[in-house]
């Protein structure tokens, strides 16, 4: 029973693991390939479908593809609720209560109405526009994939106290634009401006810089009135759009920041420096990727950068032999410090992501943080008496000494 029970654990941890877009597993990369492909579809299909024509032409391929989304978003919404309990924010909680936080969570209503709807169109009658609307709501499923939308709806909900702070400023100067125009213009055109609700149709449409024309003063005090509400609309306007862009800028740069962080806090080299000292780095450091087969530096070029590995694998390509470094691993330092040009081919063997810093950074860097230029040195020595060839190096055998006294001095 035990053992049992263990199993059920184990398979639970690695279906969270595949559902999980930030595990890095293949399976899960499928998993949600596949999810985000037939979002896409049933969108698509759902927009096509309330064409009469192409309803009529084909109704059964619509329903088809509608049935299959059906099936496959149950399973996945089943399988998110029985493994919420996998999930970091919940583990606290026990099984149930794990499982209705996730219900209750966003990603989980939108998961539950993904599905709902088509299930109860099954058994009740409902308004065909009705369900396709609610149908196009799975659009919100790829929050879960996109790191931009959820920086966005991050943005919004961390500013939501200033957006709401806009729509009663916004309902304030509606209810007095309103007022003005109806004293100005109800006597002249009652049908319009009789009413301050009747005019309240103008002053929104007005202040949200649309101006249908449906409802043009007349008069001058009413054309005063309307002139007034236009400079508001901007500042209306300009208002919640500058808060929303500001949250999102800095929603993505604190998101950057973070991973940022995280990438150079893995790399070796800075492993012993405190919080401070990698907040300086991060500074003078450039994120870079490069795909299988990219050449990143190129034998005779001159030396502008060194390279830090964060993940994936580069081959260094001598003369006489080839070097492989991996993550953590870092080259192009001596050629750099030297600024002469490179001496091999540096070649990315599957994606990888870079770090990069300018050989001017890379001397001001060495000057005030010693352990991090002693480190340099001392790899610097490593390839020229292992694993480089002396005569084909970026570095004279002359020059270490002197770097050992120049290290040493850093040092005391």
């Amino acid at each position: 029973m035990v053992s049992r029970l263990r199993r059920v654990v184990r398979f639970r941890q690695r279906l969270f693991g595949i559902l999980d877009q930030g595990s890095g597993t293949g399976l899960g990369a499928v998993v949600n390939w596949t999810l985000i492909g037939l979002i896409a579809v049933t969108l698509t299909a759902t927009v096509l479908e309330s064409v009469p024509r192409l309803a009529a032409l084909h109704g059964k391929a619509f329903e088809a593809i509608e049935y299959a989304a059906l099936g496959i978003f149950s399973v996945e919404y089943a399988a998110r609720l029985w493994t919420a309990s996998e999930h970091p924010r919940w583990r606290r909680f026990s099984v149930i209560r794990s499982r209705l936080r996730f219900a209750a969570s966003p990603a989980g209503l939108i998961d539950l109405v993904a599905v709902l709807p088509f299930w109860l169109s099954l058994f009740v009658a409902a308004d065909f526009k009705a369900l396709l609307v609610l149908r196009l709501i799975r659009f919100f499923k790829l929050t879960r994939y996109s790191p931009a939308m959820r920086s966005l709806l991050e943005a919004l909900y961390t500013e939501r106290r200033a957006l709401i702070g806009c729509f009663v400023i916004l309902c304030g100067a509606t209810l007095i634009a309103a007022a003005l125009m109806h004293v100005a213009e109800g006597a002249v055109q009652p049908n319009k401006f009789g009413t301050i609700p009747d005019a309240m149709w103008w002053a929104i449409v007005t202040l949200g810089t649309i101006g249908y024309g449906d409802a043009v003063p007349i008069t001058a005090a009413g054309r005063l009135v309307a002139g007034l509400t236009i400079f508001a609309g901007l500042l209306m306007v300009a208002l919640p759009v500058g808060i929303v862009a500001t949250a999102f800028a800095n929603e993505v740069h604190r998101r950057d920041f973070v991973v940022t962080w995280g990438l150079v806090a893995r790399i070796p080299l800075f492993s012993e420096l405190t919080a401070v000292q990698i907040g300086d780095v991060m500074k003078i450091l450039r994120a870079q990727k490069a795909d299988k087969g990219t050449i990143i530096a190129r034998r005779g070029e001159p030396a502008h950068s060194m390279y830090l590995i964060v993940d994936g694998e580069v081959e260094i390509r001598l003369r006489h032999k080839h070097v492989h470094l991996g993550a953590g691993d870092f080259f192009g330092e001596v050629a750099a410090l030297r600024q002469s040009r490179r001496s091999a081919t540096v070649v990315a063997l599957r994606p990888t992501r870079l770090l990069a810093l300018d050989a001017s950074d890379l001397h001001v860097l060495m000057d005030r943080e010693p352990q991090i230029a002693a480190r340099i040195w001392d790899a610097a020595r490593t390839r020229l008496g292992g694993e480089l060839d002396l005569a084909t190096g970026d570095i004279l055998a002359a020059e270490l000494p002197e770097a050992d006294e120049v290290a040493g001095r850093r040092q005391i």
